[in-house]
């Protein structure tokens, strides 16, 4: 395998020494989200459309190959092309609401 095959000028071991930490909390970070959805006083947004886009985006994650931003990206994303009669909202919600 050539040595500059990837686009990464640092090594894997460089990498982990100078990103680790910081990645460490950014996943506690998720996970005590994800509990903190877990417990809450109501289960009302099981199937929220942000939760269910996340939980997916969480799977690509942990997927096997590269390109995972991009693929990350395309489930958050909205993909339709067709321009709306007028606009929906405002604000940006993060994640595409394909029913709504």
């Amino acid at each position: 395998m050539d040595v500059f095959s990837g686009t990464c000028p640092l090594t894997q071991q460089q990498l982990v020494e100078e990103y680790f930490l910081e990645h460490r909390t950014k996943v506690l970070d998720i996970a005590a989200f994800l509990d903190r959805i877990d417990r809450s006083v109501a289960r009302d947004a099981e199937d929220d459309f942000r939760i269910v886009a996340f939980r997916r985006a969480l799977k690509e994650l942990c997927s096997e190959g590269s390109m995972r931003v991009e693929r990350i990206q395309m489930v958050l994303s909205d993909t339709t092309t067709e321009p709306l009669q007028q606009r929906d909202r405002q604000g940006a919600f993060g994640a595409f609401d394909q029913d709504g």
